[in-house]
């Protein structure tokens, strides 16, 4: 009997390397996240962790090396046509900064539908049901979708960031520092609610951080970068609980808050509960 097929990893890097002149910003970086695993990049800024999540995600060329998404490999050059569309469904991005990524004069409804429309070629009701769907699976109702971003909070914003992101069912979604810039509460908010997702559609996740505290509850495995250089991987419970290289001691030392757990699809911002 023939063994199943396997799926192909959501992401494979081999030996990337970035330079800006004179200076190398990401050197030797290899990655590899199973199809609906979670991969979390850790470093202080200037680690290279942002640069290398931009040149996975498209937006910037690397210097060498190479990346597969889903056993595809990425090409440099900019995609068009019906390859922009594949390359779309292999990765999408979630910024730090939603309220800069989303357009500020697009409400959130027709902002999830003009991607949906572009990707899918829905239409109707169709387009609508699929587009109150996604806002649903983030913790968004009719009134969110009918808001400017100016007028959400910021978990709020980050909620319509991600559902715009999952508009395409990406294979792999990555998030840079998406949590950094919200509180507390709400950041243990938005990780229940990725873990819930991660669970319902299968995604793979790549999460870029420079806070250890929260890479257990966001990962099965961690990588640790200093000055472009991968120094320490691992799976996360293990290398949180016995760091060997000194820069991931040094960075777990620096955690400011302990026993810190997620809630589960719970949001103070718009008083609901899912």
């Amino acid at each position: 009997m023939a063994e199943p097929a396997t799926e192909p990893p959501a992401l494979e890097v081999v030996a990337l390397r970035k330079d800006f002149g004179d200076f190398t910003a990401v050197d030797g970086v290899d990655l590899a996240i199973p199809a609906g695993g979670s991969l979390a990049v850790v470093g202080e800024s200037g680690s290279g962790k942002t640069t290398t999540a931009r040149i996975i995600a498209g937006l910037d060329k690397p210097t060498s090396g190479s990346i597969r998404l889903s056993g595809r490999q990425r090409p440099w050059r900019r995609p068009r046509g019906g390859a922009r569309l594949d390359a779309a469904r292999d990765v999408q991005m979630v910024f730090q900064d939603p309220y800069s990524s989303l357009d500020r004069h697009q409400r959130i409804g027709p902002c999830v539908a003009e991607v949906l429309a572009l990707h899918t070629g829905l239409r109707g009701d169709g387009l609508r049901e699929r587009v109150t769907e996604l806002l649903d699976q983030v913790g968004l109702d009719e009134r969110q979708a009918a808001a400017l971003p100016r007028d959400l909070s910021g978990g709020q914003r980050q909620r319509a960031a991600i559902a715009r992101a999952l508009a395409v069912r990406p294979r792999l979604l990555v998030l840079d520092e998406a949590v950094a810039a919200l509180d507390v509460s709400v950041q243990a908010q938005i990780i229940g609610l990725l873990a819930t997702i991660r669970e319902q559609t299968g995604v793979a996740y790549l999460f870029i951080t420079h806070d250890l505290g929260i890479v257990r509850h966001v990962s099965d495995d961690v990588v640790v970068m200093r000055h472009g250089r991968i120094v320490e991987r691992g799976p996360a419970t293990a290398v949180l609980s016995a760091p060997a290289a000194p820069y991931t001691r040094q960075l777990l030392d620096s955690v400011p808050r302990k026993g810190w757990k997620p809630l589960r699809r719970t949001d103070s911002s718009n008083g609901s509960a899912r």
